[in-house]
């Protein structure tokens, strides 16, 4: 016991270390769920969730790491790495002795469930947080400890495509049929509510149908754009939604635009939607991206090399379900052919899945490790705020090329550049523009940057 909690006060004082020199989306994805297996005299063994997570830590923050160990022991050890047997997530469905009250606890859980039309393998354990979902995800999880309880009533999440809408509303469902006995949970999408009322006004049974919603305790709709030029639906919804508020039953929306976006309908519908909490899902950062993939991969015993994981997740930016499906047809590729999965290989599912303009070819991060490289400053130094014009020159080229090479908006450049916004990079752009027409020189050395950049003729 000593022993074991000897190399835990270690260990935590190992994190506070790491804490203070990453972010902290950084910390909680690669260091949080870290623990020591062993600590001996001259080594140490960490337990990792999987052999992904192990390589991207080598890759990435092996020295963070090593000198974190430095600092609390005094001395360097040698670092070893172990993973658990199963690397399986446990979802958080109860557990059951055989007992006969228990059993029947199970059963209502399972027929809760049913009755729902939630699927099971969305919660929030398996929800990836970054700094694009932080505040929606926190939203979520206080709806989901309090329904009805909280101002947050509507909740309204709006994001594009493919970046975890469903997930999280149904996620909030899941996560109060298996806390909260007997609480009646109705989630569907826009499009299923209205051919329910469509069928029930076909068999003169729409009093039911009205029924039927008042009595859930949470509502949960998906794609309520999908009610644009629908009048009559809206008009029943706007009846239930209004019933389901004054008798504080909470109201889950998603939606793919702001309300103030939406065209055909109604206004007064539009008012309800805009009276709780409206939040946005941004789209995920790179490491936020790769952790999604991972956590996938792991869950799917998919062995791949964090490489072409980095790959995929620097190739589709903006929509992790066309993200995950590339993970699927890799998964499939190598189950049914028995082929190892590869860097051309993912090349090759890319290109067929998204069409090879949409394969980003270079990253942001690439280019300014090149850029700095070749003009011999520091990458942590054009992150900083110097504004040295050599380095402050770099920065701005390093702007340039990432527009000109990647199809990234001007804000996540500015993101990846020490945390610039888009004015920023806009103005960095147009600076290099001007001093490209004025030296030749310079326009010359910037062209054969981009030619090695785009063609992959350069070694780092």
């Amino acid at each position: 016991m000593e022993d074991n909690l000897k190399q835990e006060e270690f260990w935590n004082r190992c994190l506070a270390f790491i804490k203070d020199r990453v972010e902290e989306t950084t910390y909680q994805t690669w260091f949080d769920v870290i623990n020591v297996a062993s600590l001996q005299k001259e080594d140490i063994t960490l337990l990792v969730p999987s052999k992904f997570h192990y390589e991207w830590l080598e890759s990435k923050y092996r020295h963070l790491i090593d000198d974190a160990i430095k600092n609390v022991m005094g001395f360097p050890l040698v670092v070893n790495y172990t993973v658990p047997v199963s690397t399986k997530s446990t979802e958080e469905i109860p557990k059951f002795d055989e007992n006969t009250e228990e059993k029947k606890l199970r059963q209502n859980y399972l027929n809760i469930k049913a009755k729902s039309n939630l699927n099971e393998r969305y919660s929030f354990n398996t929800f990836i947080e970054g700094k694009g979902n932080q505040f929606a995800k926190a939203a979520a999880i206080s709806i989901a400890e309090k329904p009805g309880q909280t101002p947050f009533n509507p909740l309204m999440i709006y994001s594009s495509t493919g970046l975890g809408k469903t997930h999280l509303i149904q996620a909030i469902g899941n996560f109060i049929i298996r806390s909260k006995n007997n609480f009646r949970v109705t989630y569907m999408t826009s499009e299923r509510f209205m051919f329910e009322f469509i069928t029930s006004i076909q068999k003169n049974r729409s009093t039911d149908f009205t029924n039927q919603y008042k009595k859930t305790d949470m509502l949960l709709i998906d794609d309520v754009q999908f009610f644009e030029g629908k009048e009559q639906t809206q008009e029943q919804f706007f009846h239930l939604f209004n019933n389901l508020y004054e008798e504080g039953k909470q109201i889950v929306l998603s939606i793919d635009r702001h309300p103030n976006e939406l065209i055909g309908i109604k206004d007064r519908l539009i008012s309800r939607f805009k009276s709780g909490l409206i939040v946005d899902i941004q789209p995920p950062n790179l490491e936020t991206r790769i952790a999604i993939l991972m956590a996938d991969a792991q869950i799917n015993n998919l062995d791949i090399n964090y490489k072409i994981t980095e790959f995929i997740a620097s190739s589709i930016t903006d929509d992790v379900r066309i993200m995950k499906s590339v993970l699927i047809r890799l998964l499939a590729i190598s189950s049914l052919k028995h082929e190892d999965i590869t860097m051309s290989l993912a090349q090759a599912v890319l290109s067929d899945m998204v069409g090879e303009k949409l394969i980003q070819k270079v990253t942001v991060k690439q280019i300014a490790k090149y850029v700095c490289k070749k003009l011999d400053v520091s990458e942590r130094t054009v992150r900083g705020k110097s504004r040295i014009k050599n380095i402050a020159t770099a920065r701005q080229i390093i702007m340039f090329i990432s527009r000109e090479l990647t199809e990234l908006p001007l804000a996540q450049i500015g993101a990846q550049i020490g945390g610039r916004d888009h004015s920023t990079v806009i103005h960095g752009c147009k600076s290099i523009e001007k001093m490209m027409k004025n030296d030749s020189s310079l326009n010359k050395n910037i062209n054969e940057f981009i030619e090695d950049l785009s063609t992959k003729k350069y070694s780092i």
